[in-house]
C-alpha cells in the first residue's frame, strides 16, 4: 500500500442490529492490511438504539472507533461529508452500515487505488436487491449519469468507494451529490476507476430508499451537468440562450414588418407581434440571469465554505489544526 493511514467512514441510520457484526468484519478485514486505521461512524439522526450500540463500540475500542452524532437525519450525503471532514487518514473508504457492502472488499479497492488511481468506485455486479424497485431504476440511472457526465461507470450508487484525501478536500457535497463524486473528481483532474465488489442480501431492518429517490437523483444530475460544464461561466449557458431568444424575436419582428410592407397585412394583435416581444424580453431576462450567475460564482469562490450538516456531539473528536483526535 502506498499510504500510511486509513479512515473508514460509515454513515448510520437505524442500523442497530447490524453494527456489532459490521465492526467485527471491518476490524478483521482492515487489520490484515497492516496499516494504521480509524473507523468513523456517523449517526445520521437514528431513532433506534444505533447510538447506544455505537457508544458501546467506542468504549471497547477507543483507540480506533470515532463517533459523530448529527442533530437530525440530514441524509447520506451530509453524513458522509461529516465523516470526510473528521477523517485524518491519507486514504478514506466509505461503506454502508447495512452489511450489504462487504468489508472484505476494502482490501481489493485499496489495491486498485495503489495502481495510481485517485478514486476507486465499487461495482455491485451481482446485486441482491429487488428488480423493479431497486435494480432496474439503478440500471437506468447509472446509464443516464454516465451519458450526461461522460464518466462511464456501471454503479454510481455503491457507497463502497476509496478516495485519496486530495480528492475529498477538493469537492463540496450537497443534496444527493455523494453518488456523483466520481464525476466531480474527474472534473477536478482525478483518475477514477471501478472495481467489482460483493453485494450481500440485507440481513436486518429495511431499506431506506425507494423510487422517490430517483426524482431527487435526476434533479441533482441536472445540477452536476451544469457544474461540470458551466459552474465557473454561467453566462455561457444563460447568455447563449438569451442571444438565441433575442435573435428569434428580431427575426419574428422582421417577418412581421415584411408582411406589413409587402402584403399590406394588419400586424396589430397578430401572433408575430407577441412572439417578437416574448422572445426579446425573454432573451434580456436570460442574459440578466447569466450576469447574476457570474456575480454569484465570484461570491461563492471568494467566501468561506460552510458545512451542510450540524453536529450534536463528538466522541473522540479531531481538534482543529491538530490532525489528531482527542477524547
Amino acid at each position: 500500500m502506498d499510504f500510511n493511514s486509513l479512515s473508514v467512514i460509515v454513515p448510520v441510520y437505524n442500523e442497530a442490529e447490524s453494527l456489532e457484526e459490521l465492526h467485527r468484519e471491518i476490524d478483521t478485514g482492515v487489520a490484515a492490511l497492516g496499516v494504521d486505521f480509524e473507523v468513523i461512524y456517523v449517526d445520521d439522526g437514528s431513532q433506534d438504539e444505533s447510538w447506544v450500540r455505537l457508544l458501546s463500540l467506542h468504549e471497547r475500542h477507543p483507540e480506533r472507533v470515532r463517533l459523530i452524532r448529527l442533530k437530525r437525519n440530514f441524509g447520506q450525503t451530509a453524513a458522509l461529508a461529516a465523516g470526510f471532514d473528521a477523517a485524518v487518514g491519507d486514504v478514506i473508504v466509505s461503506l454502508d452500515a447495512d452489511l450489504q457492502n462487504d468489508p472484505a472488499d476494502i482490501g481489493s479497492v485499496l489495491e486498485a487505488l495503489s495502481e495510481g488511481y485517485d478514486l476507486v468506485s465499487g461495482w455491485r455486479a451481482k446485486r441482491r436487491d429487488k428488480l423493479v424497485t431497486r435494480r432496474l431504476p439503478s440500471l437506468l440511472a447509472n446509464a443516464l449519469i454516465s451519458r450526461i457526465t461522460g464518466v462511464r461507470l456501471h454503479d454510481y450508487g455503491c457507497t463502497l468507494k476509496a478516495y485519496r484525501r486530495s480528492v475529498i478536500e477538493s469537492v463540496n457535497l450537497y443534496g444527493e451529490m455523494h453518488r456523483f463524486l466520481p464525476a466531480l473528481a474527474v472534473w477536478g483532474g482525478a483518475r477514477v476507476t471501478e472495481k467489482k465488489v460483493n453485494h450481500r442480501p440485507r440481513r436486518h431492518g429495511k431499506t431506506k430508499y425507494g423510487l422517490d429517490r430517483t426524482l431527487r437523483v435526476l434533479l441533482d444530475l441536472i445540477t452536476v451537468r451544469f457544474l461540470l460544464a458551466y459552474s465557473t461561466r454561467p453566462m455561457q449557458v444563460f447568455g447563449r440562450w438569451g442571444l438565441y431568444a433575442i435573435l428569434s424575436g428580431i427575426v419574428s419582428g422582421m417577418w412581421m414588418v415584411f408582411r406589413k410592407l409587402f402584403a399590406s397585412e394588419d400586424i396589430t394583435g397578430t401572433p408575430w407581434l407577441y412572439l417578437s416581444i416574448f422572445f426579446i424580453l425573454g432573451g434580456v431576462q436570460l442574459i440578466g440571469m447569466g450576469l447574476l450567475g457570474e456575480i454569484n460564482v465570484r461570491t461563492y469562490y471568494e467566501t468561506q465554505k460552510k458545512p451542510i450538516y450540524s453536529v450534536r456531539e463528538y466522541v473522540a473528536r479531531k481538534e482543529p489544526g491538530s490532525g489528531s483526535w482527542t477524547s
